[in-house]
C-alpha cells in the first residue's frame, strides 16, 4: 500500500533546465567553455554543483570554485522568479493530503536555491521534510538521499513512490528500491525508462498517474 510520495525538485516540480542552461553557458563562456544541449545533460543536469566544477574546471581552488558557484546561483534566482508549477502539481499535492500520504522533498539543489523556488512557487509549506544534497555525504546518483528521506518518513521503500526527471535523480531513487516516475522535462522517455523509470510522463495531470496511485493505493 502506498504511504509516502517523494519528488525531485528541479525539472520535477518546476520546469527550470531552460534557465540553468542559459546560466551555464554564460557562466562557462566566461572560462572559454562552450555548452550544447547534449553537453548539458551528459556532464550536468542533475549533479551537484561541486562535482560539476572539479569536473569541467578542476583547475580552481576551493575557495574560487565556491565564488564560482555562488556566482552561477545567484544569476539563477535573478532569471528564476517567474518559475511555475508544473501542471497537475497542486492537485496531486491535495490528493495527498486527503489520502493522509507521507511527503517529502529530495534535491541536489542548494539550500538557498530550494527555498527559494518553494517560496516562488508557493509551496514553503508544502514539504515538512526537505532533504538536500549539502545534507548527505553523498548526493544523487547515490541513494543516500533517498535512504534518508525513507528513515525520517519511517516508511518502506515499496510503499512509496519518487518523481525525477534526471538519470542521476532516478538512479538514486531506484538504488533506494523505490518505484519511480520520470518526468520528462529535459530527457527524452526512453532515456528515462532505461535508468529505471516505472513510466515516463510530461506533467501530472497524465491519467496513467492516476490509475497509478490509485492503484497502489
Amino acid at each position: 500500500m502506498l504511504e509516502g510520495l517523494l519528488f525531485d525538485l528541479d525539472g520535477t516540480l518546476t520546469i527550470t533546465d531552460p534557465l540553468h542552461y542559459r546560466v551555464w553557458r554564460e557562466v562557462l563562456g566566461e572560462h572559454d567553455i562552450e555548452l550544447d544541449e547534449p553537453f548539458y545533460r551528459a556532464r550536468i543536469g542533475g549533479r551537484l554543483n561541486p562535482d560539476i566544477v572539479r569536473d569541467l574546471l578542476p583547475e580552481l581552488t576551493p575557495e574560487a570554485s565556491n565564488q564560482f558557484i555562488e556566482h552561477k546561483e545567484a544569476r539563477f534566482r535573478a532569471l528564476a522568479g517567474g518559475l511555475t508549477a508544473l501542471p497537475g502539481l497542486d492537485q496531486l499535492l491535495a490528493w495527498t493530503d486527503a489520502q493522509g500520504l507521507a511527503r517529502a522533498l529530495v534535491t541536489n539543489a542548494p539550500g538557498e536555491n530550494a527555498r527559494f523556488m518553494l517560496k516562488v512557487l508557493g509551496l514553503e509549506s508544502a514539504f515538512r521534510t526537505v532533504i538536500l544534497g549539502e545534507d548527505a555525504p553523498a548526493g544523487k546518483p547515490d541513494p543516500l538521499p533517498y535512504r534518508i528521506a525513507l528513515e525520517r518518513l519511517n516508511i518502506a521503500s515499496e510503499a512509496a513512490l519518487a518523481f525525477e526527471d534526471s538519470p542521476s535523480g532516478i538512479r538514486s531513487a531506484v538504488a533506494a528500491g523505490i518505484p519511480t516516475v520520470g518526468i520528462a522535462s529535459m530527457h527524452g522517455a526512453d532515456e528515462l525508462l532505461s535508468h529505471g523509470a516505472l513510466m515516463v510522463i510530461s506533467d501530472f495531470n497524465d491519467t496513467r498517474l492516476w490509475e497509478l496511485l490509485q492503484f497502489r493505493g
